[in-house]
């Protein structure tokens, strides 16, 4: 009878679905800048500071080009 208590447990936390996308913090190599960009994006983002590509967009989720200093929720 436990098994199937834990299984119902189980079954319930897979019903809410989780986003697979989040944002990201992430700081420029250059001039160490921060900027916040979405994990999927559809555009090339740029750094304010230097200018220099950051994020390339691939269709899906996006290439970081630089160093992830935090993934918020």
């Amino acid at each position: 009878m436990k098994f199937m208590v834990n299984n119902a447990l189980n079954d319930n936390d897979n019903l809410i679905p989780q986003p697979k996308s989040r944002f990201l913090r992430i700081k420029c190599l250059n001039c160490g800048a921060e900027q916040i960009v979405f994990g999927c994006a559809t555009v090339e983002v740029r750094c304010f500071v230097c200018d220099k590509q950051l994020v390339q967009s691939t269709g899906g989720k996006a290439r970081i080009l630089t160093k992830i200093s935090d993934v918020l929720s």
